[in-house]
């Protein structure tokens, strides 16, 4: 009996589905359905620049500094949110976390005085991003060492969907004034965290022995961790100049809103479409291999924007340092659970978010640098440059890694045996 076709297809189709999220805990999925409605309702920081200078009367290099003071504090919230995370349980940083980051986007909303509006800015950049480390962490304490990269691979995909979305829906609330914004973010925020409270068990498998809330140094001694590290800050360096130099440059170049909104639209598309079939394929390969040519993506497609710019040349280039941006999200967390100690895996995640911190706080200003004092091809061909150079760094240091990991593996069954 011949199949029909219709049928054939609906099979493999249940059957790809079933591979790229069967197998999860029931934990993994709430996290996961809470991201996508905490990430749906994410409306004020995309929106943060035009609500200062249209509401506030903010000059644009007013309302550059107040952003960058966000990022200054989300600079601060991986290393304190990943110690909460060990110190106080994944549960109760959880929660702390996004109903603190709640009540910071309505102190900010409702702040009039440039003084204020400042503080406020910097305070929900810590403490909006209190929250991820602990994410991180209750990820790699409830999913096999084996379905980690999957696992965290389709949490940063539903980040993007959930982005996606939120960019025109915040268009469309902010109608109705850009204070309905702040109150519609932090009640999905707060409701994450209701959520996280009523439906998520304690992960933590042992508390740390310490009780200061400090943020532990033990990943910053640790050797293997910070060879990594460092070359990933230098890729997440280069991925920030596309939240503002870019910009200004094909904006100096002719390139209009409508023009830049089109280019920028190829990362959020291809990250929907492409990021489910990479997690299914990463585990097979490398990881030393997939991090060295997340580092190439990245340099080689910020290097093309060196290059004469149209608006399809410049759709190429976002699509290449795109696929960087996705062989990075799918590995990295994944190599950070298995470096970690189980008791301290907060911590590595909070020291990991870290360096996109850092890079979120110090690109913008570097590459406006840059592009003033040197033109964008000494930019872009700046960015190639470095991110040759975190290619060539992960692949050197590889070797040691993979001795080091398998010592864990020899000591402890939570370390995966994705191959490095």
């Amino acid at each position: 009996m011949v199949s029909h076709p219709l049928a054939t297809l609906r099979s493999r189709f249940v059957e790809q589905v079933r591979a790229a999220v069967g197998g999860l805990p029931s934990t993994y999925w709430i996290l996961w359905t809470g991201t996508l409605v905490n990430r749906l309702g994410h409306f004020v920081v995309p929106f943060l620049a035009l609500y200062l200078t249209r509401e506030r009367g903010f000059s644009e290099v007013q309302a550059g500094l107040v952003v960058s003071l966000y990022g200054a504090g989300t600079m601060f919230s991986g290393p304190l949110g990943g110690t909460l995370a060990d110190r106080l349980g994944r549960r109760l940083a959880l929660g702390l976390g996004l109903w603190l980051a709640a009540a910071a986007m309505l102190f900010l909303g409702f702040c009039r005085d440039p003084l204020w509006i400042r503080i406020g800015a910097f305070m929900l950049g810590l403490l909006g991003d209190l929250y991820r480390p602990a994410v991180s962490a209750a990820v790699s304490d409830v999913v096999p060492p084996q379905d980690r990269v999957r696992a965290f691979g389709l949490l940063y995909w539903v980040v993007n969907v959930g982005f996606a979305i939120a960019l025109p829906l915040g268009g469309f609330v902010a109608q109705g004034g850009f204070l309905t914004l702040f109150v519609v973010d932090a009640l999905t925020t707060f409701v994450y965290g209701c959520v996280i409270w009523l439906k998520v068990p304690e992960t933590l498998p042992q508390r740390t022995p310490s009780r200061s809330l400090l943020p532990s140094p033990a990943p910053f001694r640790d050797r293997t961790f910070m060879a990594f590290w460092v070359p990933s800050f230098l890729v997440a360096f280069i991925f920030f100049q596309g939240q503002a130099a870019l910009a200004l440059d094909l904006a100096s170049h002719g390139l209009g809103t409508v023009e830049f909104g089109q280019v920028v639209a190829v990362n959020g598309v291809l990250i929907v479409l492409v990021q489910p079939i990479v997690v299914r394929l990463v585990p097979r390969w490398r990881r030393s291999a997939v991090l060295a040519a997340c580092a190439l993506f990245t340099g080689v497609g910020f290097g093309l924007h060196a290059l004469p710019t149209t608006v399809l040349l410049a759709m190429l280039a976002v699509a290449v340092w795109t696929i960087g941006e996705i062989l990075g999200a799918a590995v990295s967390p994944s190599l950070v659970a298995d470096l970690a100690p189980p008791h301290l895996r907060g911590s590595y995640q909070g020291a990991y978010v870290m360096s996109w911190g850092m890079a979120s706080c110090l690109a913008p200003v570097v590459g406006g640098w840059m592009l003033g004092r040197f033109g964008g091809p000494a930019l872009w061909l700046g960015c190639l440059a470095v991110g040759l150079l975190a290619g060539a760094w992960h692949l050197a240091v590889a070797d040691g890694r993979r001795r080091h990991l398998e010592q864990l593996r020899a000591q402890q069954a939570v370390v995966s045996a994705s191959v490095d």
